[in-house]
């Protein structure tokens, strides 16, 4: 055997738990449309953006205390829990928010679902056990054709937005993949640890951009049905739901762990049609058989991997 072996670049695959995880996510995402669509009915987006990190950052202080997990090692890595906050919540969230005063929900959601695209991309660039496989390529393509099925004439009508409004969703989308490689970079951290640095630095950029904007006055007048949509995003939909991420981040990769994006439309279809008697069309189920489809593909179990 020589002393110099080279080793061929792998593609990370998924465990029965992996999936799991990524299903649980998507129908917490999934639901957070319920809480934010009554939060936001009483509260500025960008506050309840405020909100939404710092109560979800004290309830992970508190979570962390009383498991005995030392937050002092977060404390070096500041910075690059600085710029994992920026590109993960704050651009993200400022971009979607300001191409949706434009767009329609349903555009949104497709130029969101490319985040796995721009993902595997850019894991393929800059990893060596994220690379593209026939498998992934297409999967993700139809995940993103399911999606925009899903949507159907939500999609057509949102279509004639303005160029600069389409660009902020792909520039979210982007910023979304390019945090998932800084999220690489804290394999030795634990997930608890990396989401509640992540959510404390959101907490202490949002608080001025909050103030600047929109002033101190009336921060917190909402009324106590509002209030409790917003604990409930907090605390299910971002502090528990960014512990699951960080999980499945160091368990299966950042490229599988974005495939949430394509199951988080469909979860919130489905919810709607369960809990709140909405009627489900029949392009809503078409576009849910593709992205399972596509799931499925990326899989490789029922199908060989290329």
């Amino acid at each position: 055997m020589s002393a110099v072996q080279t080793s061929r670049p792998v593609s990370r695959t998924m465990s029965s738990r992996d999936w799991t995880m990524l299903l649980l996510l998507g129908a917490i995402w999934g639901g957070s449309f319920f809480f934010a669509r009554i939060a936001v009915a009483e509260i500025n987006p960008l506050t309840l953006v405020l909100f939404r990190v710092a109560i979800a950052a004290a309830a992970l202080h508190v979570y962390l205390a009383a498991r005995g997990i030392s937050f002092r090692s977060a404390f070096p890595l500041a910075g690059g829990f600085v710029l994992l906050a920026t590109l993960n919540n704050v651009i993200p969230f400022s971009l979607i928010f300001a191409g949706q005063t434009e767009l329609g929900a349903g555009l949104a959601s497709v130029l969101n679902a490319t985040t796995p695209f721009w993902t595997a991309l850019i894991a393929h660039m800059l990893t060596v056990d994220e690379k593209l496989t026939w498998n992934k390529i297409a999967g993700i393509m139809l995940g993103i054709a399911g999606t925009a099925v899903m949507i159907g004439p939500g999609l057509l009508a949102g279509l004639g937005g303005p160029v600069w409004a389409k660009f902020a969703l792909v520039g979210a989308s982007l910023s979304y993949a390019l945090a998932l490689m800084v999220a690489r970079r804290f394999k030795g951290v634990p997930p608890a640890v990396v989401a509640t640095a992540q959510l404390t630095a959101s907490t202490a950029i949002m608080i001025p951009v909050v103030l600047l904007v929109n002033g101190p006055d009336g921060l917190f007048a909402a009324s106590a049905h509002v209030w409790a949509a917003v604990f409930a995003l907090a605390l299910l939909s971002t502090a528990f739901a960014y512990i699951l991420y960080f999980n499945l981040v160091a368990s299966a990769g950042a490229t599988n762990a974005s495939l949430v994006t394509l199951i988080v439309p469909a979860s919130a279809i489905l919810l709607g049609a369960v809990f709140l008697g909405e009627r489900l069309e029949a392009f809503e189920l078409a576009g849910i058989v593709l992205i399972g489809l596509g799931l499925v593909t990326i899989d490789g179990r029922l199908l060989p991997k290329r």
